[in-house]
């Protein structure tokens, strides 16, 4: 797990990044700049328990592509997850909590993600852990809104201009951020990889 000291606002953003591409590094360079974030720790995960592991690369070569395409210093990349032989999001993040008193985060996701949140393991536990922000992602613009996440903690969505403020927030809190999107997708990349 990367360090971060007491005060920092520390960004968490995980994924099976099978492979991962330039799309996932604008989501990150979005994130740190919208957010004021320190750090951005970007969690490669040793696999998605809702996706098949048939197409799964390994961890070690998913993390160095990961490390060739986040070049911003800011980036810390890690596994961590695997280390602690941990599989579901809510338990990453506790223990991310569990370990880092004093420390700011907030969990971020593409927008395509929060389609589906609500099929996470403990996906309620996973708001009230940390402030979410939800990046947007071509074609989840609109579908972002009707999402069961977005409609349970309505009452929790802030405005996207008060994004920088969004880590030293108590959860629940969330936002949905607007910028440039990228139509880029792992799976699209692996299916022109087959040929």
């Amino acid at each position: 797990m990367p360090h971060a000291e007491k005060g920092l606002a520390v960004g968490l953003f995980g994924g099976s990044f099978n492979p991962p591409h330039a799309g996932h590094a604008l989501v990150a360079e979005i994130a740190l700049r919208r957010l004021a974030l320190d750090q951005l720790w970007w969690m490669v995960t040793p696999g998605n328990p809702l996706k098949s592991t048939r197409e799964l690369a390994p961890l070690a070569e998913r993390l160095q592509l990961s490390e060739q395409i986040a070049k911003n210093p800011k980036i810390k990349i890690t596994a961590f997850e695997a280390a602690h032989h941990v599989r579901y999001t809510a338990d990453a993040l506790a223990l991310v909590k569990a370990r880092n008193p004093g420390v700011d985060f907030v969990w971020i996701m593409g927008a395509d993600s929060l389609r589906d949140f609500h099929r996470w393991q403990r996906w309620r536990e996973i708001v009230l852990t940390f402030p979410i922000a939800v990046i947007d992602r071509p074609g989840a613009t609109l579908s972002f809104l009707s999402s069961v996440v977005a409609k349970t903690f309505d009452y929790a969505r802030i405005d996207e201009g008060d994004a920088p403020l969004l880590a030293h927030m108590k959860a629940p809190a969330w936002t949905f951020i607007h910028g440039p999107r990228s139509s880029l997708s792992s799976s699209a990349i692996r299916k022109m990889a087959k040929g």
